[in-house]
């Protein structure tokens, strides 16, 4: 079983299948990584690298109590994507996994990324508000 530990002590398991250019799968609430098995082995049988990972409290990951937060998946992402150094990765994200995807991007950045594919996303707040103030949205809340 392949598991890493994140900065704050969380154990994380993952699945790391095939060579090639990596897609990294982030499932959606409550699913795990096992969600993503089709197109894993549909991708990694046309020559990428596949990978996914059960976010903290789901699956065989840790059960946290603290953490269960678009930053910390995020976090928790970028841990993974580091520790296997992963370069010009096709980020695939489902429900909360697409949250959890444009979150990475916009607290970790896109040095690491080539593509980004939100399916069904629950991206956080993207629109200009008075509670979100910072947000560069297409029209003002």
């Amino acid at each position: 079983m392949s598991v890493f530990t994140t900065a704050d002590g969380t154990r994380i398991f993952y699945k790391d299948w095939g060579q090639g250019q990596p897609i990294v799968f982030s499932h959606g609430w409550p699913l795990t990584a096992d969600a993503w098995d089709g197109q894993m082995d549909f991708f990694g049988r046309q020559g990428f690298r596949v990978i996914a990972h059960d976010r903290r409290s789901h699956g065989r990951s840790d059960q946290t109590w603290d953490g269960n937060d678009m930053d910390s998946y995020a976090d928790d992402l970028a841990a993974l994507i580091d520790m296997l150094d992963l370069r010009d990765a096709v980020l695939v994200g489902h429900s909360t996994g697409g949250g959890e995807v444009a979150r990475y991007v916009g607290r970790h950045g896109t040095a690491r990324v080539a593509k980004v594919v939100l399916v069904g996303a629950v991206p956080p707040l993207m629109l200009k508000t008075k509670e979100n103030p910072g947000c560069s949205s297409f029209r003002d809340g």
